[in-house]
């Protein structure tokens, strides 16, 4: 019988603990974090929620990343609590800062600017250093290049690089592409996407789109 890592577990491969799957250590339950995600930071692998920022509890907005993506060390998720009012003359909020300023009226949740929740999608990889503002969501796929800012959505399968980050190409053509999305490989048994090792690390695009082709036809 094969032995597959074991997606329950912090650290699944004790000879690199610097890499920790994110759903097993996380306790916020606003942090939803797919199967086989990890964080990787030789600093703290297991210390993925402090850098989930400015995420308060009476804005409940939530940070959802989908199964099988891998988060580089430096990545800061800026949740909306960061989002100041800005439809009066100052952004600057005194009542917060106590003494007599303290008595000055709150905004409301209706009166921030709050952008939703922050969605990754699935098999996403984010580089070292990038910085995800709130609301953002990426699509399955994408690939989010070394100290980026990512202020607004990124498409499936795409790469984006810069402050604020661009789409800079598509990974693969249309047509597989769809295939990639129709297949949603994430999703499949462990066993089922172990059959599939051989498709999905293969280099050769016109063999894996023929592969993929097959493997949905029989489904």
């Amino acid at each position: 019988m094969k032995r597959f890592p074991d997606k329950n577990a912090a650290f699944p491969n004790p000879a690199i603990p610097s890499r920790c799957y994110i759903k097993n250590v996380v306790k916020n339950p606003r942090i939803i974090v797919g199967d086989y995600t990890y964080y990787d930071n030789v600093d703290g692998a297991d210390k993925f929620e402090e850098h989930v920022t400015h995420f308060y509890e009476f804005i409940g907005d939530k940070l959802i990343i989908g199964n099988f993506c891998a988060i580089a060390k430096g990545v800061n998720f800026i949740m909306n609590g960061a989002n100041h009012r800005m439809d009066c003359a100052t952004a600057y909020p005194f009542y917060i800062m106590g003494g007599d300023w303290g008595g000055i009226i709150a905004p409301v949740k209706d009166e921030l600017p709050l952008k939703g929740d922050t969605v990754i999608g699935n098999d996403v990889w984010i580089g070292q250093n990038v910085t995800v503002m709130p609301g953002v969501h990426i699509g399955d796929g994408a690939i989010i290049g070394t100290n980026s800012t990512v202020a607004s959505n990124i498409p499936p399968y795409c790469v984006a690089v810069g402050n604020s980050a661009r789409v800079v190409r598509k990974r693969f053509d249309d047509e597989t592409i769809e295939l990639l999305e129709r297949l949603k490989w994430w999703d499949k048994p462990i066993e089922e996407i172990d059959a599939l090792l051989p498709v999905l690390t293969n280099p050769d695009l016109e063999e894996m789109k023929t592969s993929f082709r097959k493997y949905i036809d029989k489904k």
